[in-house]
C-alpha cells in the first residue's frame, strides 16, 4: 500500500451532521434555492437601491403626471407625478417588513402557547385547546378590518400585532402535538428527574426539537402575512396614507389598470414574485427537514 493510500485510509471521514444533511437537501432543490435567493434579493433591492434613485417616493414631478415608463421615470409616474419605481420600492419595503415581523411574532406565540399546552396537559391543555378552536372559527380578516379604524393615525406596528394575533393558531396545534410526543422522550424525563423547572425543560429541550418546524412555519407565514396585509390595505383597512405598501399601490392602480397599466403591473408583479419566492423557500425547507413529506407528495 502506498503512503498516499495509507494516509487516506487513516484519515477519519467527517461526520455527517443533521445540519449538513438538511443543507445538502435544501441546496439540491433548485426552486427552493431560487426562492430564497429572490427573497433575499428583493430585501436588498428594496432597502439599498431606494437611497440612490433620482426620485424620492414623495417627490412630485410636476408636468409629468401619468407618464409612461421611459428614461426619465423607469416605471412611469402616477396621477400626481410621483415616480412609480420609488413608490414600488417603498411599498415593497413596508410589505416585506410587515410580513417578516408578523411571521416572527406569530411563530413565537405558537411556540409558547403550543409547547405550554402540550407539556402541562390536563386542564391547561383543554383550556388552550378550546381557545384555539374558538380563534380558528372567528373570521380573522373581518375582525381585523373592524378593529383597524381604532388604530388610525397610529403606528403601523399595530397592524402587525393584529395580523399576528390571527396567524398562529394552526401552528400552535402542531407544536402542541410535537410537544406531547417529545415529553415522553428519555432526555425530557431525565431533565424532570434532575429537578429542572417546566420553563427550563420547555426552553432547553422542547423548543430546540421543534425549531425545524418553526423555521419552516416562519418562512411560509411571510407570504401569507404579506397577502393579508395587501388585502387589508387594498380595502383601506391596512397601511394608511401617506404611507405606502404594495396593497395601497395595487388599490390605487387597479381602477386605471387598463389605460395606465404601469400603475398596477409593477406593484402587482412585486407581490406575486415575493409570495412565490417565500412559498418556494418554505416548501424547500420543509422537504429538507422532512424528506418523507416530499416522498409522500410524489406518490
Amino acid at each position: 500500500m502506498t503512503e498516499n493510500a495509507r494516509a487516506g485510509a487513516e484519515t477519519p471521514a467527517k461526520p455527517i451532521t443533521r445540519a449538513r444533511l438538511v443543507a445538502s437537501r435544501f441546496v439540491s432543490n433548485r426552486l427552493a434555492v431560487a426562492g430564497l435567493g429572490v427573497l433575499a434579493l428583493l430585501y436588498l433591492v428594496a432597502f439599498l437601491v431606494s437611497p440612490f434613485l433620482p426620485w424620492d417616493y414623495q417627490i412630485i414631478d410636476y408636468g409629468h403626471a401619468l407618464e409612461a415608463p421611459g428614461a426619465r421615470h423607469w416605471f412611469g409616474t402616477n396621477s400626481i407625478g410621483q415616480d412609480m419605481l420609488a413608490q414600488t420600492l417603498r411599498g415593497l419595503q413596508k410589505s416585506l417588513t410587515i410580513g417578516l415581523l408578523v411571521a416572527i411574532l406569530a411563530s413565537l406565540i405558537a411556540a409558547v402557547v403550543g409547547s405550554a399546552a402540550g407539556y402541562f396537559g390536563g386542564w391547561a391543555e383543554r383550556v388552550i385547546g378550546w381557545g384555539l378552536d374558538l380563534l380558528l372559527v372567528l373570521p380573522g380578516f373581518l375582525i381585523i378590518a373592524v378593529a383597524s379604524p381604532l388604530f388610525l393615525g397610529r403606528s403601523w406596528l399595530f397592524l402587525v400585532l393584529l395580523i399576528a394575533l390571527f396567524s398562529w393558531m394552526l401552528s400552535a396545534r402542531v407544536v402542541r402535538a410535537l410537544t406531547i410526543s417529545l415529553k415522553q422522550r428519555e432526555f425530557v424525563i431525565a431533565a424532570q428527574y434532575m429537578g429542572a423547572s417546566p420553563a427550563k425543560v420547555i426552553v432547553s429541550h422542547i423548543l430546540p426539537n421543534v425549531a425545524s418546524f418553526l423555521i419552516i412555519d416562519t418562512t411560509l407565514t411571510v407570504g401569507s402575512a404579506i397577502l393579508t396585509e395587501t388585502g387589508l390595505s387594498f380595502f383601506g383597512f391596512g397601511v394608511q396614507p401617506p404611507d405606502i405598501s404594495l396593497g395601497t399601490l395595487i388599490a390605487e392602480g387597479s381602477s386605471a389598470a387598463l389605460p395606465f397599466p404601469w400603475l398596477f403591473i409593477f406593484a402587482g408583479g412585486a407581490l406575486v414574485v415575493t409570495v412565490l419566492a417565500a412559498n418556494f423557500a418554505g416548501d424547500g425547507l420543509r422537504d429538507a427537514f422532512d424528506p418523507g413529506a416530499q416522498i409522500g407528495a410524489a406518490k
